[in-house]
This record gives C-alpha cells, sequence and structure tokens, in this order.
C-alpha cells in the first residue's frame, strides 16, 4: 500500500509541471527587425492578431531597428528556442550574408522556417514639391543631379536599400543614399524636405499619393495597383530590371520543437486563407502568400534563392557593412 501509494503521490506531483509544458501557456513574441510605422510593422501586427486568435495567448510585437533588420534578426536567433520568440523578416534577411564579412549568425542555419506569409511590390515616390513629375524626368533629374539627389533607404540591404540599387544599377548612375533604421522615419523625412526619393511598400504611403500629399514615379510590379491606378509598372517605363517584390517569412531559432513549428505552420496556412486577413493587407496593397508556400520548405527554398540572387548584385556595388 505505502508503494502505490508513493507512486501516485509521484504522478500527481508530476501532472503539474506536465501541464506547464504545454505550448503555447504564455504570450509569444514576433520580433520585427525594423522601426515603428512601416510595412513591416504593420504587418507583424496583423499577424500578431491572427496568431493569437488560433493559439489562444496573446502575441506581442517587438520592434528592434538597426542595421537593416540585422539587430533583430540575430537577438531572434539567440532567443531560447521555445517557441515564444519568432521573427517576421523580409527579403532583407537574404542580403545580410553578402553585406557583412563578420556576420554571428546565418540566415539559413540559425532559424526554423515556418513558412512564407506575405508579399508585396515596391513604388518609388518623393514629397509633393519635388522637381520631377513622371518616371522619366526623375532619371534625368538622377543623372544630372547625381551628388544631390538622396535616396532614402531604412538600412543596409533591406527592400528600399535593394530596389534603389537596381534603380541605380539600372540608369548608370550612383547616388547618395541616406540609412535609416526603418521606413517608418524615412517616409516622414520624404515628407519634410530632409531626402528626395525612397523606393518603398506603398503601405500608409498609397493614401497620401491619392491626395497628392506625395508623388509616386513607378511601381515595381508586372500591373498596375487597382487603388492607384495611374502610377506605371517598371515594364510600361521601360526599365524590367526594376521588377522585384517584397516578401515576408515567418521564422522561429533554431532548435525551436518541431512540434511548436508544425503547430505554427498549420496556423500560417490558415492565416493566409482568412479573408479577413487578406482585406487588411490590402490596405497596404500587399498580398497573403498562397496556403502551399506557408510551408518550412518553402520559405526555406525562396530566402537559399534570394540569398544566390543578391549577392553578385551586392559584390558588384561593392557595399559592405561593418
Amino acid at each position: 500500500m505505502r508503494r502505490i501509494a508513493a507512486f501516485v503521490f509521484a504522478v500527481l506531483l508530476a501532472l503539474p509541471a506536465t501541464a506547464q509544458e504545454a505550448w503555447p501557456s504564455r504570450p509569444i513574441t514576433i520580433v520585427s527587425p525594423y522601426a515603428p510605422g512601416g510595412a513591416s510593422d504593420y504587418l507583424s501586427r496583423v499577424l500578431a492578431e491572427a496568431l493569437k486568435a488560433r493559439l489562444h495567448q496573446p502575441v506581442l510585437v517587438q520592434n528592434v531597428p538597426g542595421a537593416g533588420g540585422a539587430v533583430g534578426s540575430i537577438q531572434a536567433s539567440k532567443a531560447k528556442p521555445d517557441g515564444y520568440t519568432l521573427l517576421l523578416n523580409h527579403i532583407g534577411l537574404s542580403t545580410i550574408p553578402s553585406l557583412y564579412k563578420k556576420l554571428n549568425f546565418d540566415p539559413l542555419a540559425s532559424f526554423e522556417f515556418i513558412g512564407l506569409f506575405a508579399e508585396g511590390p515596391m513604388i518609388m515616390l518623393a514629397r509633393r514639391d519635388f522637381a520631377p513629375t513622371t518616371f522619366a524626368e526623375l532619371v534625368a533629374y538622377a543623372k544630372a543631379n547625381k551628388e544631390k539627389l538622396t535616396f532614402a533607404s531604412s538600412g543596409l540591404g533591406s527592400a528600399t536599400h535593394l530596389c534603389a540599387m537596381l534603380f541605380q544599377e539600372a540608369i548608370g548612375t550612383p547616388l547618395t543614399m541616406v540609412q535609416y533604421k526603418g521606413a517608418g522615419p524615412a517616409i516622414l523625412d520624404i515628407r519634410s524636405g530632409q531626402v528626395d526619393v525612397i523606393c518603398d511598400l506603398p503601405t500608409t504611403t498609397s493614401g497620401a499619393i491619392r491626395s497628392g500629399d506625395l508623388k509616386a514615379f513607378v511601381l515595381t510590379a508586372r500591373k498596375r495597383l487597382a487603388s492607384l491606378p495611374d502610377v506605371p509598372t517598371a515594364v510600361e517605363v521601360g526599365m524590367p530590371s526594376l521588377d522585384m517584390s517584397t516578401w515576408f517569412g515567418l521564422y522561429a531559432p533554431r532548435g525551436t520543437p518541431k512540434p511548436i513549428i508544425d503547430t505554427l505552420s498549420k496556423a500560417l496556412r490558415e492565416i493566409v486563407v482568412d479573408k479577413g486577413v487578406a482585406q487588411q493587407l490590402e490596405k497596404i496593397e500587399t498580398e497573403l502568400s498562397p496556403a502551399d508556400q506557408a510551408t518550412p520548405e518553402a520559405l526555406r527554398t525562396r530566402l537559399s534563392s534570394q540569398i544566390d540572387l543578391w549577392r553578385p548584385i551586392i559584390e558588384k556595388a561593392g557595399i559592405q557593412a561593418e
């Protein structure tokens, strides 16, 4: 009887510990490696709410800007792999290996892959009183004022920076880049005239473009946006090399248990077919990824191929970050 009582007592003691191991049992944090106010921040918060509804735990967004997304990405990669820290980063994660000689993490080896979340085109814009009014005028102005024209970027290797590099390469003219810790503060300086041009997701600027507060020159997509029908595509202005998109993927620190990754990936596949979430992304001219792309395998393939794509472009430009 004593042995039976001891066994039952041991089982009862173990039950709370087992219950505590259930995931998730507390808030989850999504690291957004860019400043508040930009597309990454907005998408992180939309995703956080969608995950909260499916995981039944609060999902918080932590903005960790710096170095074109590298600072926040490194922080997320070093987090405890228990499913309570995630990373939502975009195409910029594919440029980090080429930009930094001394990089203490590897985007392909430091994360578990959950899946692709969303994708959207870039739009080149400026303040309303900026001299050029068409893309052709912008190109002519850039060539004639290459030491004067300033091009804003949300950080080395960010999507805005990549778009600017493609533009420079296409027109054969180096331009002065002004680096920021995110698109939000960069747009503020565009509006105030501190810098001239930026290539960014249409996020919260589409309304300002329609009202005339900001002017748009070109869309890096194959078809025009219904909400901005007067903005031509890169192909239409004779510069198909500017056809690029910004894709967003969800990651967890390396070593996060597979059951947790499977649960997150399943939730993500549900989210990308959610009409309510799609309507939220329509506000920033961004589309959800297809469900078959919201998988670990699809994200790993996209990141790997993009690293290979951007490496020669970055090396040719001679860009190196400390």
